[in-house]
């Protein structure tokens, strides 16, 4: 079966992967000219793991990412409020744990695919014409025919657009809007430490990278429609709403010009009835993103890929009944996932003060070891579990 997949982040080149050892022939276009670069960083466990465990590529993982020694909540002056280790979490999921850049998982990711799939930077589709095959047109001009198309293209899918309709139709916003910039050489450096300093409606961390590196996030409420993809107004955005932060707020601002990545968007969902229509589907945060705040969209889109891809082999060419027994086998843990993120906002944006400290008297249990072994280890159990890797 050829299979065209379009985008190539993390759910993109996961399902490439799997179609191709499953004997198909997957094509993976993505409209940026080379991988995408920034973003933010993400704790990745759990199914997504257990994909990665079967893919061969947890030891590239583990050499790109970090093993996080403290958590550390810190008040406008810089004093320590509240802090845990979360190294304690590995215990619970058995060591199979690791704080990464989602660039670098998805960087991870495209490099298994080595030489074995057609990849295709700078271009997308502009046209999709479902028949026998769906017949795609191309914004570089050329036209070409696939058995099924797949829209791996994240909370603001080209792909869904074009087949489902407008995205304000699925898209469930919770007002609060995500900024992420990398920069080189910021003082002072915690290494191995996530910093966090939260008021009510905002959030600021700093975790020190390699290279004299340091990736910050910002997190803060805003209702109103986001700029999304207009870069001058996208940062003003986050400087009027920061900058009366406190801490290192004013002097992480500053160091926003001189940013080597810089990401932002808004926290929000996408509920769909149906994942596919016709020869074409979608996978990952296309069809069911379950917002930044989840922690987990990455991981899910990597579990998304693998059960998509198993599908398709087990229904022998039967893209209808592959693409329905794919929704249903993950529609309820997606769910899950997706309420988990909405009650996860006052945590990572309280709306008042009672939230606030409500918020830092938790992390402030978390300190103590026996207390922070059972929370992560609750709130760790992944409702997903895998079928066998089919043999080919």
């Amino acid at each position: 079966m050829r299979v065209l997949i379009v985008g190539a982040g993390v759910a993109g080149p996961t399902l490439a992967y799997w179609l191709r050892r499953f004997g198909h022939e997957p094509t993976l276009a993505e409209r940026s000219a080379r991988p995408r670069q920034g973003g933010y960083v993400i704790d990745f466990w759990g199914a997504g793991f257990d994909v990665a465990e079967r893919m061969g590529i947890v030891p590239g993982l583990m050499e790109r990412g970090y093993r996080v020694r403290e958590v550390r909540e810190v008040s406008a002056s810089g004093r320590r409020i509240a802090h845990f280790d979360p190294r304690i979490a590995l215990d619970a999921v058995g060591g199979r744990y690791i704080s990464i850049a989602r660039s670098d998982l998805a960087a991870t990711i495209l490099d298994s695919l080595e030489d074995d799939v057609e990849t295709i930077f700078g271009d997308t589709i502009r046209s999709l014409h479902d028949g026998s095959r769906v017949l795609v047109g191309f914004a570089s001009g050329v036209e070409r025919e696939f058995d099924v198309v797949v829209g791996a293209d994240g909370l603001h899918s080209h792909v869904r657009a074009m087949t489902f309709g407008p995205e304000g139709q699925f898209e469930r916003r919770l007002g609060i809007s995500v900024a992420a910039f990398e920069v080189d050489g910021y003082r002072p450096r915690d290494e191995l430490t996530a910093l966090t300093h939260t008021v009510v409606g905002a959030e600021v961390l700093r975790f020190s990278t390699r290279d004299d590196a340091t990736i910050f996030s910002m997190i803060f409420r805003h209702e109103s429609d986001v700029p999304v993809g207009d870069q001058d107004e996208e940062r003003e955005l986050v400087r009027a709403r920061l900058s009366g932060m406190g801490w290192e707020a004013p002097q992480i601002l500053k160091h926003l010009p001189e940013a080597r990545s810089f990401y932002f968007d808004s926290a929000s969902q996408i509920l769909m009835p149906t994942w596919h229509r016709g020869r074409v589907a979608l996978v990952g945060d296309a069809a069911a993103c379950p917002s930044l705040l989840s922690g987990q969209g990455s991981a899910l889109a990597m579990v998304a890929a693998y059960v998509l891809a198993t599908e398709l082999r087990d229904a022998g060419g039967d893209h209808t009944r592959a693409f329905s027994a794919y929704r249903s086998r993950l529609a309820s843990a997606v769910r899950v996932k997706q309420d988990a993120a909405i009650r996860l906002g006052a945590a990572f944006a309280p709306q008042n003060r009672r939230q606030l400290l409500v918020r830092n008297a938790v992390l402030g249990l978390m300190g103590i070891p026996l207390v922070a072994r059972i929370a992560l280890g609750r709130s760790l159990r992944d409702p997903i579990e895998l079928s066998p890797t089919p043999t080919t």
